[in-house]
């Protein structure tokens, strides 16, 4: 009896830490494909990402971490595929709060949340050519990230940080 609740305690801790690491499982994995943009800000450079919009302000003073990547889905049995990761990524263990489903395209604002304040932040979206995720980690108002997932201004933050470090990082044009 007492290894049989063992084994179920080892299961749950497994299965609870195993979801906590499918977004830098995801980011690592497709990070080297073709045609992928990948962008991982460090806490020190987060100063550089407030200006592109008054709301990423208010968000980046309490941003832990910052992914944004962008992947080409051309074909549906590639967006499927990653449709179905990112289902698995949110799975049980984050809230959706905004979902639009068209055939195989994708729109997903999902949050983890702690207490009284939002942890962290996914948005999710493909249209069946490219696709791309938005992750925050940090200490945020959950208020305020339902106002801008209705309003839809996460979407603008992925195309903004592209802006800001192509014009920051030598090397790279657009």
């Amino acid at each position: 009896m007492i290894k049989k609740g063992l084994l179920l305690i080892c299961l749950v801790l497994i299965t609870s830490c195993g979801s906590y690491s499918s977004i830098d499982t995801f980011y690592n994995a497709h990070k080297d494909d073709n045609q992928v943009t990948a962008i991982r800000v460090p806490r020190f450079m987060l100063t550089l990402v407030s200006g592109i919009s008054p709301e990423m302000q208010s968000l980046v003073g309490n941003t832990k971490d910052l992914r944004y990547m962008r992947f080409p889905s051309a074909t549906p049995a590639r967006t499927q595929f990653l449709n179905k990761q990112m289902n698995g990524i949110t799975g049980n263990s984050f809230i959706e709060v905004f979902r639009k489903n068209d055939e195989l395209k994708r729109n997903v604002v999902s949050i983890r949340e702690k207490r009284n304040s939002v942890k962290e932040i996914l948005i999710y979206n493909n249209d069946n050519l490219n696709g791309s995720f938005l992750y925050f980690n940090g200490d945020f108002d959950p208020v305020k990230v339902r106002e801008m997932a209705k309003n839809n201004e996460f979407g603008k933050m992925g195309d903004g940080l592209i802006q800001q470090f192509s014009a920051q990082t030598p090397g790279i044009n657009q």
